[in-house]
């Protein structure tokens, strides 16, 4: 089974992952997982921690000149900001952020000591894992990519867009955003919010082609493939809704109009529409994957919130950051690779294989 474990604090000397279940014979290139944790890093309305930070994988374990020999593959990512033993205690826990439940909960008067792991720099380890497995759906064909769907009450229009469009457009921007008039609207809100010491979140959609039918099962709550999806993209920080395809919206129409129905192409069985998202019954249809996430605004804020000191039990402002104004598009990046490695375990389970020439063989 493929899994994953991380390691590591936002100040400490590095994040540390592995992956384990990932089969024999896959070619890794490093520079592809530098890529993936460059476009992290990117997009407008993050702080200055990217201005320090220039991520590069190291992989220390599971592969032989190059090649993944079957064992679990060991990466590390050097923090250049080390400095967590020089930092001060957090006694003013953040409203939005892990700071006072984690305090509760480890018996601590320093949120330092909860915030340090609940920062959202954990997941440049998760897109390093996630890159990996993008290496492996790359040998099937599998793509995925995300956009920017809305950040604060600005709505991209992407509606007439093919898939294709969708993704070349939002690769050329700065905001993920595929509606060029919409990106420059969103950046003057982003710039708005930066003058009164405040934050942004926003909605993005991640996309998936060429996906295999039959990913997933509908036989138990821990097999279905929207499930799965569904709690890996919830984990990331920030993140607090998760729909397929039109989602909720499609609640407020009829089953007649929101149903895809079944239709034939030359041989092909497909489907008029889409609005399942490419998931029915918790299994892979052979549509595109569609899922979209709602991010929260960040929880530092440069004009912060009331909060307690938890060493005096006083009033007092809450504590203070270095932290982004709005995170969205590292966050989709963040998903696309997290997407990823839920595909990637899951057509490892449907498929099995300890090397690729098996698996080639049998998809």
């Amino acid at each position: 089974m493929l899994r994953y474990l991380t390691a590591g604090e936002s100040h400490g000397k590095a994040l540390v992952a592995i992956l384990e279940g990932m089969p024999a014979g896959l070619k890794l290139d490093a520079r592809l997982i530098d890529k993936e944790l460059k476009r992290r890093q990117q997009g407008y309305g993050r702080g200055k921690r990217m201005e320090i930070e220039s991520d590069k994988v190291e992989i220390i374990s599971g592969t032989r000149k190059g090649v993944t020999i079957g064992s679990p593959i060991a990466v590390i990512i050097k923090n250049k900001d080390f400095k967590i033993e020089k930092l001060g205690s957090v006694t003013c826990p953040r409203p939005g952020h892990a700071d006072l439940a984690g305090m509760i909960k480890y018996n601590t008067a320093d949120a330092r000591d909860i915030l340090e792991r609940s920062s959202a720099r954990e997941t440049a380890a998760r897109v390093a894992i996630g890159a990996i497995c993008r290496i492996f759906l790359n040998e099937l064909k599998i793509d995925i990519f995300s956009h920017t769907k809305y950040i604060g009450d600005i709505e991209a229009d992407v509606e007439d867009l093919s898939l294709d469009a969708i993704k070349g457009k939002a690769l050329l921007s700065c905001l993920n955003c595929a509606d060029k008039i919409s990106e420059s609207l969103m950046r003057e809100s982003i710039n708005q919010a930066k003058k009164k010491g405040d934050t942004l979140g926003g909605g993005f959609e991640v996309i998936g082609v060429n996906i295999i039918p039959g990913l997933g099962s509908h036989v138990h709550s821990d097999r279905k493939i929207d499930a799965r999806l569904s709690s890996e993209l919830m984990s990331i920080q920030a993140i607090k809704g998760v729909e397929f395809g039109i989602g909720f919206l499609g609640t407020q129409l009829p089953g007649s109009e929101f149903h895809d129905e079944i239709i034939v192409k030359g041989k092909t069985i497909t489907r008029r529409t889409n609005n399942a998202g490419g998931v029915e019954g918790g299994i892979t249809n052979g549509e595109p994957l569609r899922v979209s996430c709602a991010m929260k605004p960040i929880s530092t804020l440069m004009n912060p919130l009331a909060s307690v000191d938890m060493k005096t039990g006083k009033a007092k402002k809450a504590s203070t950051e270095r932290s982004d104004v709005c995170a969205l598009p590292a966050a989709s990046v963040v998903a696309e690779n997290v997407a990823a490695f839920v595909l990637a375990q899951a057509i490892l389970e449907k498929f099995g294989g300890d090397s690729m020439n098996e698996i080639w063989k049998r998809i």
